[in-house]
């Protein structure tokens, strides 16, 4: 069956535990014509799994991308992807965070697992995009805004999350909340791209739009999440429509151990052409 419907999930990377409930993950779906059918807000990897089950109604149509870590099998330091998303994108201010199996959020590894149980598999990306559906990639929404030439961010990544040490902290929140509607904004023109995203399908999609992004910091990070969601859904949707001609797998060099029976832990990320490994000289 063709790949007809594209999810994207912003994970919270803790999964909470007896005393702490566990942050919002965003969560999106859109159709190969970029309209959303569904976007929401879960808590958890029970709601997540169960929300992922009521969107994928036909499994073998659907591919999902995550933003978290999926595969963690190193036992300290970063893995082979997190390096290479600095090699590739560190010039445009892109660099990932360090997991190991001594991380204490570790909340992807566990959904690949319930995910699993329930019939999807990991896909490493290593062989280009799947033939049919039922695959969980891992993905990072940094790398689709800097890698994708359709969001025109030539030079840097934006400021949406991080406070960049040149704007003072009195002014952080007006700052990044004004960088996020510029962001939105870029990402409604993404209505005709190829392949498109339609922010303004979908009344929840829709209100980014409408509504100015708030400062106050729990209601922007509960933005925040829905966006990357929207943007994992959309780099799905690029990878299955363009493959590596737009896209490369950040993962293991050619010496490292892989593992074909349950792949091994990469990143797909779209990509300029000074981005790709040629490009990097390594």
């Amino acid at each position: 069956m063709a790949l007809e419907r594209f999810i994207g999930i912003d994970l919270a990377w803790a999964h909470g535990g007896a005393r702490a409930r566990p942050n919002e993950t965003g969560v999106a779906v859109i159709d190969g014509r970029g309209e959303v059918l569904d976007c929401d807000w879960t808590r958890g990897i029970d709601e997540t799994a169960e929300w992922i089950a009521s969107v994928a109604t036909e499994r073998a149509s659907c591919l999902a991308f995550v933003d978290a870590p999926l595969v963690v099998d190193n036992p300290s330091g970063q893995r082979p992807c997190e390096r290479e998303v600095g090699r590739r994108y560190g010039r445009w201010k892109v660099s990932a965070n360090s997991t190991n199996t001594a991380s204490p959020r570790l909340a992807g590894v566990l959904l690949l697992e319930r995910l699993r149980a329930a019939g999807w598999r990991y896909d490493d990306g290593l062989g280009g995009p799947p033939d049919d559906g039922g695959a969980l990639s891992e993905c990072y929404p940094y790398t689709t805004l800097v890698g994708a030439p359709e969001l025109g961010y030539p030079l840097r990544r934006p400021p949406y999350k991080r406070r960049p040490a040149s704007v003072p902290t009195a002014q952080w929140r007006a700052v990044r909340a004004e960088v996020c509607d510029e962001l939105i904004a870029r990402l409604a023109g993404l209505a005709t791209a190829d392949p498109p995203l339609r922010l303004a399908s979908h009344p929840v999609a829709r209100a980014l739009l409408d509504e100015p992004t708030p400062e106050a910091a729990g209601a922007y990070k509960h933005r925040e999440d829905l966006i990357d969601a929207l943007l994992c859904a959309w780099t799905a949707s690029l990878w299955a429509r363009h493959g590596l001609t737009r896209c490369q797998v950040l993962g293991p060099g050619e010496s490292d151990v892989r593992h074909p029976g349950d792949g091994v832990a990469t990143i797909i990320a779209p990509a300029r052409p000074e981005q790709r490994r040629d490009a990097a000289g390594r």
